[in-house]
């Protein structure tokens, strides 16, 4: 009995669940083929073409009483937005947000047409030329519209050359990917967690393991290890075929996508927590499913796995950004596109790990053995 040795025989349950795994048909369905799906198909819709939609800024003092400025407002091509911080709208042109800045001057003399200088950090990009073209045509139309003669009523100058980084074009694999990681990782460990913990308890795999020498939190651990090395495996798949096929941003290479795993190993611990809850709660199997969907189903909407909550109502939006798969997605594409680091992402992280906490609180009270 002395010489058991209790992480050999956790090692050993930790095996044998990891080949239960890797032989499962509905495992490798819902945790490979489902993310891949929709990885897929919005990585070629993201490679596709398509109407894009430019986001303009408007120069601290520029004039907008006029009717050009009237007549970008109106097109659904251009989304203007005004910003007071300068530091914010450097940023924002960094990481891709803005296509560029708009100054409008008034015109000299009433000969004299109005200037607008648009300023973008990369000439290469491929949309430029259709947003300059865009922005011609405006100046034609309006032009048409307010001047009976041939006189040119808008000049527009085209200014590549600013201060700051490249823009990187922010791509629909580079928010898709990190919301399906997620949703993944959601999946795994609460479905996962709940339907094996149940049915070892239920199929008395878990009273025979009481007949061994190996003690309860060994058996745990020993589970839990065994889904945190599957799906761990998952994620580094889903992102190597998201950078390879779809090129998905890893702004900081190899380092990010360690830092991206490292998101991915603390997400899925906490979702494992309210996998435990359900496996105590669930008087039987058919009972499992409406609980997790009950955990799952809304954070699978309203937690930007397809889309920024941005878009919701103003009242949806607290409960959408209290959720924890919101601040795991935050982080993930934070950390993936913007370069930023754990430490940066650390309140992020900190709201997930205090959903942890509480889960696995109450995982403690609800969990049962037998």
């Amino acid at each position: 009995m002395g010489g058991y040795n209790q992480f050999r025989a956790m090692w050993a349950i930790t095996r044998g669940s990891l080949r239960a795994m890797l032989r499962s048909p509905s495992a490798i369905i819902f945790t490979f083929l489902f993310p891949f799906i929709f990885i897929v198909v919005f990585g070629f819709i993201g490679n596709g073409g398509g109407v894009p939609v430019y986001k303009i800024a408007i120069e601290k003092g520029a004039d907008t009483s006029n009717p050009f400025f009237a007549k970008m407002t109106e097109s659904n091509r251009l989304n203007i937005i005004s910003y007071t911080d300068t530091a914010a709208l450097q940023l924002d042109m960094q990481k891709g947000d803005v296509a560029a800045v708009v100054s409008i001057a008034k015109p000299a003399n009433v000969d004299s047409p109005y200037v607008y200088s648009l300023k973008s950090t990369n000439a290469s990009n491929d949309k430029w030329p259709q947003l300059r073209e865009l922005l011609n045509n405006m100046a034609t139309d309006v032009t048409n519209e307010n001047v009976p003669t041939n006189k040119k009523f808008v000049t527009i100058n085209f200014d590549y050359n600013r201060d700051i980084e490249q823009v990187r074009p922010y791509k629909t694999i580079d928010f898709i990917l990190p919301g399906q990681l997620g949703f993944s990782l959601l999946s795994a460990g609460v479905f996962g967690v709940a339907f094996m913990f149940f049915n070892l308890r239920n199929q008395m795999v878990l009273k025979r393991f009481f007949a061994t020498p190996i003690r309860k939190g060994f058996i745990v651990m020993g589970e839990a290890l065994s889904r945190v090395i599957f799906q761990m495996i998952t994620a580094i798949v889903i992102i190597t075929v998201g950078y390879f096929w779809f090129d998905f941003t890893l702004i900081h290479g190899l380092t990010t996508f360690i830092q991206m795993l490292a998101l991915s190993f603390i997400g899925l611990l906490v979702f494992m927590g309210f996998g435990f809850i359900i496996s105590g709660l669930a008087k039987n199997d058919s009972a499992i499913a409406p609980f997790a969907n009950l955990i799952t189903l809304p954070q699978f909407l309203l937690c930007g796995t397809f889309f920024s909550i941005s878009v919701f109502p103003s009242w949806l939006q607290p409960l959408s950004r209290a959720l924890p798969l919101t601040h795991l997605n935050t982080a993930m594409r934070s950390v993936a596109f913007e370069g930023q680091n754990l430490w940066q992402v650390r309140w992020e992280i900190a709201i997930l790990l205090a959903w942890g906490i509480v889960a696995y609180a109450i995982a403690i009270k609800v969990f049962r053995w037998e």
